[in-house]
């Protein structure tokens, strides 16, 4: 605002600029989604515990459809003690860490390359895209017999079945990362003398590592949920196999503990991927 005098020398009543007076008040606006949902994320998990607790506690369902809390985590003591089955939980817990994050730890090591070069690449992306395309929607159960027939009943077949599972979305989302960079950020590396291999790795890379972290996070559940069908192959031992022993013989309460087991181990690896992506990727959702 500005203030004009009058021939008398008296101020006369300040004058507002047009872009004072259109320019937006910003205060109570925040980016949608913004602030912290820890304490509601508790409410939800408690609520929900409390349902499971009143439907098998006061009849909703009967005990072979829903055991009570109490029955899962007395069978979970059990078998940490390995009293269940013919293993302890740690047995079973071990061997499907292993099958998962060694398939997913490789599915990483190739995919995330294959799916920059389809970003970056025609070539590639002539080359990778049908393949990848073609066996994404199958379900792994589709060609596990062909995964039998061709590497046997060994750990190998095991991990490739999860390894093809983690693959394609990995892939895919990396390509769609490198194709959402910025075209400025490209010309303007390059208007400074940058060579193709240096736009990739200083411009591209960072720009896709959001929707790359994303994808591991995304391929990683798509493992967890994979692991039921590779132990199905000739396993003794796994948090898959014994869900689905259990679901042989009706042991709701055995499935449901092993369900339980599995939820928790995917949802801690899945928030130390967000505590990474805060310090990878600290402009997410910033820019």
């Amino acid at each position: 605002m500005t203030a004009t005098s009058t021939p008398s020398g008296k101020e006369a009543v300040p004058e507002t600029r047009d872009s004072d007076a259109t320019r937006p008040k910003t205060s109570g606006y925040s980016t949608p989604g913004e602030g912290p949902s820890t304490a509601i994320s508790v409410v939800t998990m408690l609520s929900l515990f409390g349902l499971w607790w009143a439907a098998s506690h006061l009849g909703w369902m009967p005990p072979l459809f829903l055991p009570t809390p109490e029955t899962v985590f007395l069978r979970l003591w059990e078998s940490a003690r390995g009293d269940l089955t013919d293993a302890p939980l740690a047995t079973h817990f071990g061997w499907s860490m292993f099958r998962v994050f060694t398939a997913f730890f490789l599915a990483c090591l190739t995919a995330i390359p294959v799916g920059i070069a389809m970003g970056v690449s025609r070539i590639a992306r002539g080359i990778f895209d049908p393949p990848i395309e073609f066996y994404r929607p199958l379900p792994p159960l589709a060609y596990l017999p062909l995964i039998i027939i061709w590497f046997g009943i060994d750990e190998l077949s095991k991990v490739l079945l999860i390894y093809l599972a983690c693959f394609a979305p990995l892939a895919m989302s990396s390509r769609a990362g490198v194709r959402s960079v910025s075209q400025e950020q490209i010309h303007a590396a390059y208007s400074m003398g940058a060579s193709k291999w240096q736009v990739i790795w200083h411009v591209v890379i960072p720009a896709a590592m959001p929707e790359i972290l994303t994808a591991m996070r995304i391929s990683i559940g798509f493992g967890w949920t994979t692991l039921v069908a590779a132990e199905m192959v000739a396993a003794t031992h796994g948090l898959g196999q014994m869900v689905l022993n259990a679901s042989n013989f009706l042991r709701t309460d055995i499935v449901i503990m092993g369900i339980v087991v599995i939820g928790t181990i995917a949802y801690l690896f899945d928030l130390l991927m967000r505590y990474i992506e805060r310090i990878v990727v600290p402009w997410k959702g910033k820019v």
